[in-house]
């Protein structure tokens, strides 16, 4: 059975949007209405951001009543897109649960936070996407039809979720292939990656000894790359993820040096360059960046 779909109409924000945008992921036939009319709200299957009531079991999930609709444990409270995906995110994640929580915290909550006041989302240096969601609001120069601004709305947000779905679900991914990298190191300061990999979490949480991760560049798996600007990268790492500093940051003598210069004073014949500040260097072989691994230990 067609699903009907409720919320409702004007002036729409992220959280509305987004939480049509992962229905119709999971419902792709449903019918979307937006209204403010109680008999129509009464009368649909699913009801969000409209109706002054959050019932899952029911369908409704409104934030905008007296006492809310509830705190995350870190204090952000649920807007109606954070309470469509605490009932719908297992299915539309395929029983996934860890790409369930990770979407929760990079997309979910902080959508969340900025609907419902609990955090600034917008400044003048930058553009969240809550702020480039309402961009798709007709403005006072371009007439009211906002049900069809609301759908062009729901296309990109519909779009941008598979794509943090898709960019969460590599970094899982990658995650376990690190671990698995930290495990099999010969040297547990030196962790080598046959392919580049979001590394920084899973060093920082299984690697305690890990002070360089070898990795070849984002280039060298491209066939029209050049060979000559392929290369292996060797990066320090850093105290916490987030962190620029590093636990031992590559030597003070390679320091802006490139090819000629760094090859002289490392010895590394293939010896493409060192970073200004000492937390990256590459070589063009896979033997180049281990001996400038082997030298930085030192």
């Amino acid at each position: 059975m067609t699903k009907t779909i409720v919320t409702h109409g004007g002036k729409f924000h992220a959280d509305d949007v987004f939480s049509v945008a992962a229905l119709t992921h999971l419902f792709p036939d449903a019918k979307v209405i937006r209204t403010r009319d109680a008999k129509l709200i009464a009368a649909a299957d699913i009801v969000v951001d409209v109706g002054q009531e959050y019932d899952a079991a029911r369908g409704r999930f409104d934030h905008h009543q007296r006492d809310g609709a509830g705190v995350r444990d870190n204090g952000i409270p649920y807007s109606s897109f954070g309470l469509v995906w605490r009932h719908y995110a297992l299915d539309i994640c395929q029983g996934n649960q860890p790409l369930v929580d990770m979407l929760d915290t990079e997309l979910v909550s902080v959508i969340d936070a900025i609907d419902c006041g609990y955090v600034v989302g917008e400044d003048e240096h930058a553009v969240s996407l809550s702020q480039t969601i309402g961009l798709f609001n007709p403005t006072w120069q371009e007439g009211d039809d906002f049900d069809a601004c609301f759908n062009h709305a729901v296309a990109f947000a519909s779009h941008i979720l598979l794509r943090f779905m898709a960019t969460a679900q590599a970094k899982l991914n990658a995650y376990q292939q690190v671990i698995h990298a930290i495990d099999q190191a010969d040297d547990p300061r030196i962790i080598v990656l046959e392919q580049y990999l979001p590394w920084k979490q899973a060093v920082h949480d299984y690697g305690e000894q890990a002070l360089y991760v070898i990795y070849p560049s984002a280039a060298q798996s491209s066939a029209t790359q050049p060979s000559s600007s392929r290369q292996w990268m060797i990066q320090a790492v850093t105290v916490t993820p987030d962190s620029f500093a590093n636990k031992q940051s590559l030597p003070a003598s390679w320091a802006g040096l490139a090819d000629g210069d760094l090859q002289g004073v490392t010895g590394v014949s293939d010896a493409r360059f060192c970073h200004n500040g000492r937390f990256i260097a590459a070589a063009a072989s896979f033997a180049g960046a281990m001996s400038l691994a082997g030298l930085a230990l030192k």
